[in-house]
C-alpha cells in the first residue's frame, strides 16, 4: 500500500494577497510547510495530487456563486497554484515524475464528481495526507468523504493547513481529530 499527498485548492486566488477568495497571511504562512511536504514526498517517491477548484466565468448555476465572489476561474492566474508550491511541482514536472497528478474539482470535496477514489484504488492508496485551504471547507469537505469512503488512515497537519477564521480552522482539527479519529499534529 501507498502514501499520498492532497494539495487542496492552494491556488492564487486563495492565496495571494490580491486572490479573489483569498485566505491572505494565514495562507501565505504555511507556504514553506507545504513545499517541505511537496519535497518529502517527491523524494521518497509517494504520490502528490493537486486537487484544485475549477470555475466559469458568469457562471450562476454553481451552488458557490451565490456564497462567494468567482474565484479559481478556467484559463486565470488564479488557478495556477500559488508561489513556492507552484514553482517546486513545475519543477517536479519537468523531471517526468510519474506520481504526480491534478484534478479539477467543482465542489467542495476533492472527491466529489472526480475520479480521485478511483486513482487511489487503482495506485492501492491507503493513506493521505490533506494540506492547503480551506481548513474548514475544502479540506473539511474532502476529510469528511475520505472517512465515508474508508480512508481511515487520513493525516493532517495542522502547519499545512489555513483558514478564513481561526474559529473555523480549530473546530475542523478538533472534528477531524475527535469525530473522524484522524491523525492531527
Amino acid at each position: 500500500m501507498s502514501k499520498a499527498l492532497l494539495i487542496i485548492d492552494y491556488t492564487n486566488d486563495f492565496v495571494a494577497d490580491d486572490g479573489k477568495l483569498t485566505c491572505g497571511k494565514a495562507a501565505q504562512d504555511i507556504e514553506n510547510n507545504i513545499a517541505a511536504k511537496v519535497r518529502q514526498y517527491y523524494e521518497t517517491n509517494e504520490y502528490i495530487i493537486i486537487a484544485n477548484d475549477l470555475h466559469y466565468k458568469d457562471d450562476l448555476s454553481h451552488p458557490e456563486s451565490r456564497l462567494f465572489p468567482e474565484h479559481n476561474i478556467s484559463g486565470t492566474e488564479g488557478r495556477n497554484v500559488y508561489g513556492k508550491v507552484g514553482d517546486l511541482l513545475n519543477e517536479i514536472l519537468k523531471s517526468k515524475y510519474s506520481k504526480i497528478r491534478f484534478f479539477d474539482k467543482t465542489r467542495y470535496s476533492a472527491f466529489a464528481k472526480t475520479y480521485l477514489q478511483a486513482y487511489l484504488e487503482e495506485e492501492n492508496i491507503d493513506t493521505i495526507e490533506l494540506c492547503g485551504v480551506c481548513t474548514d471547507i475544502c479540506i473539511l469537505h474532502t476529510a469528511v468523504d475520505a472517512y465515508n469512503l474508508g480512508y481511515f488512515n487520513t493525516i493532517i497537519d495542522s502547519r499545512c493547513v489555513a483558514s478564513f477564521n481561526q474559529t473555523g480552522h480549530d473546530w475542523a482539527l478538533n472534528h477531524f481529530r475527535n469525530t473522524l479519529g484522524f491523525t492531527v499534529y
